[in-house]
Protein backbone atom coordinates (compact mmCIF):
# COMPACT_ATOMS: atom_id res chain seq x y z
CA UNK A 1 0.00 0.00 0.00
CA UNK A 2 1.19 3.46 -0.87
CA UNK A 3 0.77 6.28 1.58
CA UNK A 4 -1.35 9.19 0.32
CA UNK A 5 0.82 12.25 -0.31
CA UNK A 6 0.00 15.56 1.32
CA UNK A 7 1.45 19.07 1.55
CA UNK A 8 4.84 19.02 3.28
CA UNK A 9 5.81 15.56 2.05
CA UNK A 10 8.94 14.92 -0.01
CA UNK A 11 8.58 13.97 -3.67
CA UNK A 12 10.98 13.57 -6.62
CA UNK A 13 10.56 16.33 -9.20
CA UNK A 14 12.56 17.77 -12.09
CA UNK A 15 13.97 21.09 -10.83
CA UNK A 16 13.77 23.92 -13.35
CA UNK A 17 16.77 25.74 -11.89
CA UNK A 18 19.06 22.79 -11.07
CA UNK A 19 18.04 20.91 -14.25
CA UNK A 20 18.07 17.63 -12.34
CA UNK A 21 15.69 15.17 -10.71
CA UNK A 22 15.89 16.09 -7.01
CA UNK A 23 13.93 15.90 -3.74
CA UNK A 24 11.26 18.58 -3.44
CA UNK A 25 8.77 19.51 -0.73
CA UNK A 26 5.13 19.59 -1.80
CA UNK A 27 3.74 23.14 -1.53
CA UNK A 28 0.32 22.81 -3.21
CA UNK A 29 -2.03 20.00 -4.26
CA UNK A 30 -5.21 20.05 -6.34
CA UNK A 31 -7.65 17.12 -6.31
CA UNK A 32 -5.02 14.83 -4.76
CA UNK A 33 -2.40 15.69 -7.40
CA UNK A 34 0.88 17.46 -6.63
CA UNK A 35 0.91 20.81 -8.46
CA UNK A 36 3.57 23.02 -6.87
CA UNK A 37 6.85 22.07 -5.19
CA UNK A 38 9.89 23.68 -3.56
CA UNK A 39 13.38 22.35 -4.32
CA UNK A 40 15.22 21.15 -1.21
CA UNK A 41 18.57 21.86 -2.89
CA UNK A 42 18.29 25.38 -4.35
CA UNK A 43 15.05 26.59 -2.71
CA UNK A 44 13.27 27.52 -5.96
CA UNK A 45 9.52 27.07 -6.11
CA UNK A 46 7.96 25.83 -9.36
CA UNK A 47 5.28 23.60 -10.86
CA UNK A 48 5.70 19.90 -10.23
CA UNK A 49 7.44 18.01 -13.01
CA UNK A 50 7.31 14.31 -12.22
CA UNK A 51 10.14 11.97 -13.10
CA UNK A 52 9.78 10.68 -16.64
CA UNK A 53 9.59 6.94 -16.97
CA UNK A 54 12.50 5.51 -18.93
CA UNK A 55 11.42 4.15 -22.28
CA UNK A 56 12.67 0.74 -23.25
CA UNK A 57 14.56 0.85 -26.54
CA UNK A 58 12.85 -0.99 -29.35
CA UNK A 59 14.91 -3.67 -31.07
CA UNK A 60 16.16 -2.53 -34.48
CA UNK A 61 14.11 -4.10 -37.22
CA UNK A 62 16.31 -5.83 -39.74
CA UNK A 63 14.88 -6.61 -43.11
CA UNK A 64 15.83 -9.90 -44.65
CA UNK A 65 15.41 -10.94 -48.25
CA UNK A 66 12.39 -13.00 -47.21
CA UNK A 67 10.80 -9.99 -45.55
CA UNK A 68 11.31 -7.87 -48.68
CA UNK A 69 9.29 -10.21 -50.85
CA UNK A 70 5.68 -9.28 -51.30
CA UNK A 71 2.81 -11.32 -49.97
CA UNK A 72 2.57 -13.07 -53.34
CA UNK A 73 6.10 -14.39 -52.97
CA UNK A 74 7.56 -12.26 -55.76
CA UNK A 75 11.12 -11.03 -55.54
CA UNK A 76 11.76 -7.34 -54.87
CA UNK A 77 11.55 -5.09 -57.92
CA UNK A 78 14.77 -4.03 -59.58
CA UNK A 79 15.16 -0.54 -60.96
CA UNK A 80 13.54 -0.61 -64.36
CA UNK A 81 15.69 0.85 -67.14
CA UNK A 82 18.46 2.12 -64.87
CA UNK A 83 22.07 1.10 -64.70
CA UNK A 84 23.65 0.62 -61.29
CA UNK A 85 24.37 3.98 -59.67
CA UNK A 86 27.90 5.29 -60.12
CA UNK A 87 29.73 7.06 -57.37
CA UNK A 88 30.28 10.80 -57.72
CA UNK A 89 34.03 10.21 -57.73
CA UNK A 90 33.87 7.91 -60.76
CA UNK A 91 31.56 10.35 -62.58
CA UNK A 92 33.99 13.18 -61.77
CA UNK A 93 36.95 11.16 -63.10
CA UNK A 94 35.11 10.45 -66.39
CA UNK A 95 34.05 14.07 -66.85
CA UNK A 96 37.42 15.63 -66.02
CA UNK A 97 39.52 13.23 -68.17
CA UNK A 98 39.11 15.10 -71.52
CA UNK A 99 39.38 18.58 -69.93
CA UNK A 100 42.54 20.57 -69.15
CA UNK A 101 42.77 21.43 -65.40
CA UNK A 102 44.86 24.52 -66.25
CA UNK A 103 41.76 26.13 -67.81
CA UNK A 104 39.69 25.87 -64.61
CA UNK A 105 37.83 29.12 -63.85
CA UNK A 106 38.08 30.25 -60.20
CA UNK A 107 34.72 30.13 -58.39
CA UNK A 108 33.03 33.45 -57.76
CA UNK A 109 29.44 33.85 -56.53
CA UNK A 110 28.84 36.56 -59.14
CA UNK A 111 30.63 34.62 -61.90
CA UNK A 112 29.06 33.06 -64.98
CA UNK A 113 29.83 29.45 -65.84
CA UNK A 114 29.26 27.27 -68.88
CA UNK A 115 28.11 23.65 -68.87
CA UNK A 116 30.96 21.09 -69.20
CA UNK A 117 33.59 23.62 -68.12
CA UNK A 118 36.03 23.34 -65.22
CA UNK A 119 35.70 25.30 -61.99
CA UNK A 120 38.35 25.76 -59.28
CA UNK A 121 36.69 26.04 -55.85
CA UNK A 122 38.78 27.03 -52.80
CA UNK A 123 37.23 24.34 -50.56
CA UNK A 124 36.04 21.56 -52.88
CA UNK A 125 38.86 21.65 -55.44
CA UNK A 126 38.45 21.24 -59.19
CA UNK A 127 34.98 20.39 -60.46
CA UNK A 128 33.01 20.06 -63.67
CA UNK A 129 29.94 22.25 -64.25
CA UNK A 130 26.98 19.96 -64.97
CA UNK A 131 24.15 22.48 -65.31
CA UNK A 132 23.42 26.18 -64.98
CA UNK A 133 20.07 27.34 -63.65
CA UNK A 134 18.93 30.83 -62.71
CA UNK A 135 21.33 31.90 -59.99
CA UNK A 136 22.65 28.37 -59.33
CA UNK A 137 25.20 26.06 -60.85
CA UNK A 138 25.49 22.31 -60.23
CA UNK A 139 29.08 21.11 -60.07
CA UNK A 140 30.51 17.59 -59.72
CA UNK A 141 33.57 17.53 -57.47
CA UNK A 142 35.65 14.53 -56.44
CA UNK A 143 33.87 14.58 -53.06
CA UNK A 144 30.36 14.82 -54.56
CA UNK A 145 27.82 17.06 -56.25
CA UNK A 146 27.33 20.60 -55.00
CA UNK A 147 24.78 23.26 -55.87
CA UNK A 148 26.51 26.66 -55.76
CA UNK A 149 25.31 30.23 -56.13
CA UNK A 150 26.38 32.07 -59.28
CA UNK A 151 25.48 34.96 -61.58
CA UNK A 152 24.01 32.74 -64.33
Amino acid sequence: MQRVKSVGDIVDSQCTRCKALLNHTIVAMVAGQVVRVKCNTCGSEHNHRPAKEAKEPKPAATRTAAARTSSTGAAPRARAGRAPAQSDESIWEEMIRPLDPDHAVPYNMAGRFKTNSLMAHPSFGTGVVVSCQSGKVEVVFKTGRKLLRCGC
